[in-house]
């Protein structure tokens, strides 16, 4: 569909956002987008050759995915965001019926964990990926109606209620990662709706509280024995803390100015799907610190660029969407970077426009889309 049928499609809808997007942010991911499946083939061509005897199995499908990505990232930019707010609740619940149903589904994929994939036709995906921007969209909507009442405890009891449903289901899937980025996007999105500071000072309490619960007393088993081998990944060297020695070895390795690209060691059958959860591990090899730091400081400054947007945003809501969205990249980069560097226990979770996964992409895109649309309402022409 050319431009002018969809623009003149979204202004019969009454949906068209007017206005010129910020190409610092644009800019900023397409940069990483395409840094990202340079890694990814770099990354991936040694294991997916030795698994199915083509090196181009994963990059071919990721940039399939990426172009598609792009395409709806355009597209929503010109979507006007107060359509998200009208989704706001249905997505919520659809969210939830989606995290119930994967729970309650058989395994769909031999190898496959059904607690957190479901499998319509050709496109597989989690639909903890839904959640998450589901709780940005509600919770950007009932924080801008009610924003006088963020210092009221029944309404703020609502949102942690509306918000421990999810965490809940995403914990009986045993994705600590997800849980950990859901629980935080919300908590930061409460908090800069303007929630009354004796609430932040009780929430922190409880989640110390939590914290010492899950890992001290063993009562959610996964997240303990991580906190294990985090500690000490070599007190079970070919088991639970391979992945990590392998990790820290490839970045040790790359020094300051890395192997090269393409050069790295780790990825021949050492450190275990090195295109998927710890790509940055071969992002280090190859391009060595200085590499790694670069890539580092384009996060940061997607992730501020976002935040300039949200500032200068027209309205609560858009100004809510836009840093849930942009602190959600932030979260999940920082701690796929800190899992890979062992500063964290392993958790799971994949690097933004790296990793591997096609429809966790088109959902990142998406989301950059939604941020750009709000970008052309905003006032930059300073900033």
């Amino acid at each position: 569909m050319r431009e002018g049928l969809y623009a003149k499609l979204l202004k019969k809808m009454g949906i068209y956002r007017e206005g010129k997007l910020d190409m610092g942010f644009l800019s900023l991911v397409l940069i990483l987008l395409s840094i990202g499946l340079v890694m990814l083939f770099s990354a991936s061509y040694a294991y997916s050759y030795a698994r199915f005897n083509n090196s181009y199995h994963f990059i071919i499908r990721q940039a399939i995915f990426a172009v598609v990505g792009v395409v709806i990232m355009f597209a929503l930019s010109r979507v006007d965001v107060k359509v998200y707010r009208k989704m706001a609740i249905p997505l919520y619940v659809v969210s939830i019926a989606l995290l119930v149903l994967v729970l309650a589904l058989p395994p769909m994929v031999e190898g496959m964990d059904h607690k957190r994939w479901l499998v319509l036709g050709p496109i597989t995906f989690q639909p903890s990926e839904i959640a998450k921007f589901a709780i940005i969209t509600l919770f950007a909507h009932l924080i801008a109606k009610y924003h006088k009442r963020m210092d009221k405890f029944k309404f703020v009891m609502t949102l942690l209620l509306l918000l421990a449903v999810v965490c809940g289901l995403v914990v009986i899937e045993t994705h600590l990662s997800a849980t950990v980025l859901i629980l935080l996007i919300g908590v930061v999105l409460m908090i800069v709706g303007g929630l009354a500071v004796k609430y932040i000072v009780m929430g922190a309490g409880v989640a110390a509280g939590a914290v010492i619960l899950v890992v001290v007393t063993g009562v959610v088993d996964y997240a303990s024995s991580r906190f294990t081998y985090w500690l000490d990944p070599w007190a079970d060297a070919s088991g639970s803390g391979y992945q990590t020695i392998q990790s820290l070895l490839a970045i040790g390795s790359g020094g300051l100015l890395g192997r090269g690209i393409g050069q790295s060691r780790q990825k021949y059958s050492w450190l275990p799907e090195p295109h998927n959860d710890f790509i940055f591990a071969i992002v280090s090899e190859e391009l060595g610190l200085i590499g790694a730091m670069i890539i580092v400081i384009l996060f940061c400054l997607l992730i501020w660029r976002g935040f300039v947007i949200a500032m200068h945003s027209p309205d609560k809501f858009s100004s809510l969407m836009a840093v849930g969205l942009s602190f959600q990249v932030a979260l999940q980069a920082a701690l796929n970077i800190m899992v890979v560097t062992n500063t964290i226990p392993n958790t799971g979770i994949s690097l933004p426009f790296f990793s591997y996964g096609g429809t966790a992409l088109i959902i990142l895109l998406a989301e950059m889309g939604v941020v750009l649309s709000i970008s052309r309402s905003a006032n930059l022409e300073k900033v």
